[in-house]
Protein backbone atom coordinates (compact mmCIF):
# COMPACT_ATOMS: atom_id res chain seq x y z
CA UNK A 1 0.00 0.00 0.00
CA UNK A 2 1.32 3.46 -0.92
CA UNK A 3 2.42 5.69 1.96
CA UNK A 4 2.23 9.46 2.31
CA UNK A 5 3.67 11.94 4.80
CA UNK A 6 1.78 15.16 5.47
CA UNK A 7 3.65 17.63 7.66
CA UNK A 8 1.95 20.89 8.64
CA UNK A 9 2.74 24.06 10.56
CA UNK A 10 4.15 27.53 10.09
CA UNK A 11 1.95 30.60 9.77
CA UNK A 12 -1.48 29.92 11.28
CA UNK A 13 -3.26 32.27 8.87
CA UNK A 14 -3.07 29.63 6.15
CA UNK A 15 -4.99 27.17 8.33
CA UNK A 16 -2.36 24.45 7.88
CA UNK A 17 -4.17 21.96 10.12
CA UNK A 18 -7.38 22.27 8.07
CA UNK A 19 -5.54 22.07 4.76
CA UNK A 20 -3.66 19.00 6.01
CA UNK A 21 -7.00 17.39 6.89
CA UNK A 22 -8.29 17.98 3.35
CA UNK A 23 -5.17 16.38 1.90
CA UNK A 24 -5.44 13.46 4.29
CA UNK A 25 -9.01 12.77 3.19
CA UNK A 26 -7.96 12.88 -0.47
CA UNK A 27 -5.16 10.38 0.03
CA UNK A 28 -6.98 8.02 2.38
CA UNK A 29 -9.90 8.07 -0.05
CA UNK A 30 -7.50 6.70 -2.65
CA UNK A 31 -6.42 3.90 -0.33
CA UNK A 32 -3.10 5.34 0.83
CA UNK A 33 -1.65 5.01 4.32
CA UNK A 34 -1.15 8.55 5.61
CA UNK A 35 1.07 9.85 8.40
CA UNK A 36 0.18 13.37 9.58
CA UNK A 37 2.46 15.39 11.85
CA UNK A 38 2.88 18.99 12.97
CA UNK A 39 6.63 18.49 13.21
CA UNK A 40 9.49 18.84 10.73
CA UNK A 41 11.42 16.07 12.49
CA UNK A 42 10.68 13.59 9.65
CA UNK A 43 12.95 15.71 7.43
CA UNK A 44 15.87 14.64 9.64
CA UNK A 45 15.35 11.00 8.66
CA UNK A 46 16.85 10.64 5.19
CA UNK A 47 16.12 6.92 4.88
CA UNK A 48 12.64 7.29 6.31
CA UNK A 49 11.72 9.92 3.71
CA UNK A 50 12.74 7.59 0.91
CA UNK A 51 10.22 5.05 2.19
CA UNK A 52 7.29 7.33 1.33
CA UNK A 53 5.53 7.49 -2.01
CA UNK A 54 4.56 11.10 -1.36
CA UNK A 55 5.59 14.04 0.82
CA UNK A 56 3.01 16.83 1.28
CA UNK A 57 4.40 19.94 3.02
CA UNK A 58 1.94 22.44 4.50
CA UNK A 59 4.46 24.88 6.02
CA UNK A 60 4.23 28.59 5.23
CA UNK A 61 7.51 30.37 5.98
CA UNK A 62 9.32 28.71 8.92
CA UNK A 63 12.81 27.31 8.57
CA UNK A 64 14.57 24.04 7.90
CA UNK A 65 18.25 23.22 7.99
CA UNK A 66 20.32 22.76 4.87
CA UNK A 67 20.59 19.06 5.69
CA UNK A 68 16.81 18.70 5.97
CA UNK A 69 16.43 20.30 2.52
CA UNK A 70 19.03 17.89 1.15
CA UNK A 71 17.22 14.92 2.70
CA UNK A 72 13.98 15.89 0.97
CA UNK A 73 15.85 16.51 -2.27
CA UNK A 74 17.44 13.07 -2.20
CA UNK A 75 14.15 11.32 -1.44
CA UNK A 76 12.32 13.09 -4.26
CA UNK A 77 15.20 12.56 -6.69
CA UNK A 78 14.87 8.81 -6.10
CA UNK A 79 11.15 8.72 -6.75
CA UNK A 80 9.21 10.02 -3.75
CA UNK A 81 6.60 12.49 -4.96
CA UNK A 82 6.30 16.03 -3.62
CA UNK A 83 3.01 17.92 -3.86
CA UNK A 84 1.27 20.82 -2.19
CA UNK A 85 -0.36 24.19 -2.50
CA UNK A 86 -0.17 27.94 -1.92
CA UNK A 87 2.23 29.19 0.74
CA UNK A 88 2.46 25.76 2.31
CA UNK A 89 4.88 24.68 -0.42
CA UNK A 90 6.13 27.71 -2.38
CA UNK A 91 6.37 30.20 0.46
CA UNK A 92 8.12 27.75 2.74
CA UNK A 93 11.68 27.83 4.08
CA UNK A 94 12.63 31.06 2.29
CA UNK A 95 16.32 30.83 3.13
CA UNK A 96 16.75 27.42 1.47
CA UNK A 97 17.25 28.00 -2.25
CA UNK A 98 17.41 24.23 -2.79
CA UNK A 99 13.79 24.03 -1.65
CA UNK A 100 12.82 26.67 -4.21
CA UNK A 101 14.67 24.76 -6.92
CA UNK A 102 12.87 21.51 -6.06
CA UNK A 103 9.40 23.08 -5.96
CA UNK A 104 9.85 25.25 -9.05
CA UNK A 105 9.04 28.70 -7.66
CA UNK A 106 8.99 31.06 -4.74
CA UNK A 107 6.25 33.49 -3.71
CA UNK A 108 7.02 37.20 -3.90
CA UNK A 109 3.65 39.02 -3.63
CA UNK A 110 -0.15 38.86 -3.64
CA UNK A 111 -1.26 42.30 -4.86
CA UNK A 112 -4.62 43.24 -3.37
CA UNK A 113 -4.37 40.71 -0.55
CA UNK A 114 -7.20 38.28 0.13
CA UNK A 115 -10.51 38.48 -1.73
CA UNK A 116 -9.22 39.34 -5.20
CA UNK A 117 -11.57 37.98 -7.87
CA UNK A 118 -9.77 36.40 -10.80
CA UNK A 119 -10.01 33.62 -13.36
CA UNK A 120 -7.93 30.45 -13.37
CA UNK A 121 -7.38 29.47 -16.99
CA UNK A 122 -6.68 25.83 -17.85
CA UNK A 123 -3.88 25.93 -20.41
CA UNK A 124 -3.05 22.26 -21.06
CA UNK A 125 -6.59 20.96 -21.48
CA UNK A 126 -5.45 17.52 -22.65
CA UNK A 127 -3.34 16.77 -19.57
CA UNK A 128 -4.74 14.12 -17.24
CA UNK A 129 -4.48 16.44 -14.24
CA UNK A 130 -6.88 19.03 -15.69
CA UNK A 131 -8.79 17.19 -18.43
CA UNK A 132 -12.49 18.01 -18.20
CA UNK A 133 -11.94 20.96 -15.84
CA UNK A 134 -13.07 24.29 -17.27
CA UNK A 135 -11.74 27.75 -16.50
CA UNK A 136 -13.13 28.96 -13.17
CA UNK A 137 -13.26 32.07 -11.00
CA UNK A 138 -12.02 32.37 -7.43
CA UNK A 139 -11.95 35.09 -4.76
CA UNK A 140 -8.78 34.68 -2.80
CA UNK A 141 -5.13 35.70 -2.88
CA UNK A 142 -3.65 35.89 -6.37
CA UNK A 143 -0.08 34.68 -6.12
CA UNK A 144 2.71 36.41 -8.01
CA UNK A 145 5.57 33.91 -8.14
CA UNK A 146 9.10 33.77 -9.47
CA UNK A 147 8.79 30.62 -11.52
CA UNK A 148 11.20 28.09 -13.04
CA UNK A 149 10.75 28.16 -16.85
CA UNK A 150 11.22 24.37 -16.87
CA UNK A 151 7.86 23.82 -15.15
CA UNK A 152 5.09 22.15 -17.17
CA UNK A 153 2.29 24.66 -16.67
CA UNK A 154 -1.27 23.37 -16.38
CA UNK A 155 -3.15 26.58 -15.49
CA UNK A 156 -2.48 30.30 -15.35
CA UNK A 157 -4.00 33.59 -14.20
CA UNK A 158 -3.42 37.03 -15.66
CA UNK A 159 -1.80 39.96 -13.87
CA UNK A 160 -2.38 42.77 -13.13
CA UNK A 161 -5.80 42.37 -11.57
CA UNK A 162 -5.14 44.97 -8.88
CA UNK A 163 -3.05 48.03 -9.75
CA UNK A 164 0.31 48.12 -7.99
CA UNK A 165 3.95 48.89 -8.72
CA UNK A 166 4.24 45.91 -11.09
CA UNK A 167 1.33 47.11 -13.25
CA UNK A 168 3.38 49.28 -15.69
CA UNK A 169 5.07 46.09 -16.91
CA UNK A 170 1.82 45.18 -18.63
CA UNK A 171 -0.18 41.95 -18.62
CA UNK A 172 1.54 38.67 -17.80
CA UNK A 173 0.23 35.13 -17.55
CA UNK A 174 1.26 33.76 -14.17
CA UNK A 175 1.32 29.99 -13.61
CA UNK A 176 -1.19 28.72 -11.04
CA UNK A 177 -0.56 24.97 -11.29
CA UNK A 178 2.29 22.94 -12.72
CA UNK A 179 4.22 19.71 -12.71
CA UNK A 180 7.97 19.20 -12.87
CA UNK A 181 10.58 16.52 -12.40
CA UNK A 182 13.25 16.38 -9.72
CA UNK A 183 15.48 13.49 -10.65
CA UNK A 184 13.16 10.49 -10.78
CA UNK A 185 10.51 12.18 -8.62
CA UNK A 186 7.31 13.94 -9.64
CA UNK A 187 6.54 17.39 -8.24
CA UNK A 188 3.09 19.05 -8.33
CA UNK A 189 2.14 22.53 -7.13
CA UNK A 190 -1.07 24.56 -7.06
CA UNK A 191 -1.05 28.21 -5.96
CA UNK A 192 -4.62 28.10 -4.62
CA UNK A 193 -5.32 27.37 -0.96
CA UNK A 194 -4.95 30.57 1.05
CA UNK A 195 -7.79 29.31 3.25
CA UNK A 196 -9.00 25.75 3.51
CA UNK A 197 -12.40 26.64 2.03
CA UNK A 198 -10.75 27.63 -1.28
CA UNK A 199 -9.72 24.02 -1.91
CA UNK A 200 -12.42 22.21 0.07
CA UNK A 201 -14.48 21.43 -3.04
CA UNK A 202 -14.96 22.38 -6.66
CA UNK A 203 -12.35 22.47 -9.43
CA UNK A 204 -9.50 23.56 -7.16
CA UNK A 205 -10.13 20.52 -4.94
CA UNK A 206 -10.19 18.18 -7.93
CA UNK A 207 -7.00 19.62 -9.39
CA UNK A 208 -5.19 19.07 -6.11
CA UNK A 209 -6.59 15.58 -5.62
CA UNK A 210 -5.34 14.53 -9.04
CA UNK A 211 -2.02 16.28 -8.51
CA UNK A 212 -1.26 14.58 -5.21
CA UNK A 213 -2.10 11.14 -6.55
CA UNK A 214 -0.11 11.74 -9.74
CA UNK A 215 2.97 12.73 -7.74
CA UNK A 216 2.64 9.65 -5.53
CA UNK A 217 2.23 7.32 -8.52
CA UNK A 218 5.66 8.23 -9.80
CA UNK A 219 7.38 6.26 -7.04
CA UNK A 220 6.44 2.92 -8.60
CA UNK A 221 7.94 4.02 -11.92
CA UNK A 222 11.19 5.45 -10.57
CA UNK A 223 14.62 3.95 -11.12
CA UNK A 224 16.96 5.11 -8.33
CA UNK A 225 19.96 4.15 -10.48
CA UNK A 226 18.99 6.81 -13.01
CA UNK A 227 18.91 9.36 -10.19
CA UNK A 228 22.40 8.36 -9.09
CA UNK A 229 23.65 9.00 -12.62
CA UNK A 230 22.52 12.63 -12.33
CA UNK A 231 24.61 13.40 -9.25
CA UNK A 232 27.66 15.62 -9.71
CA UNK A 233 30.09 17.15 -7.19
CA UNK A 234 28.78 20.26 -5.52
CA UNK A 235 25.18 19.63 -6.53
CA UNK A 236 23.83 20.81 -3.16
CA UNK A 237 24.64 24.54 -3.09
Amino acid sequence: MAKALITWGGWDGHEPDKVAAIFRAMLEGAGMTVTVTDSLAPFDDAEGLRGYDLIVPVWTMSTITRQQAINVSEAVARGTGLAGCHGGMCDAFRDQVLWQFITGANWVAHPGGDGVRYTVQITDTAHELVAGINDFTVETEQYYLHVDPANHVLATTQFPTVAWYHSPNGPVDMPVAWTRAWGEGRVYYNALGHKANVIADGPAHEMLRRGLLWAAAGKALADPARAEALVSPGNHF
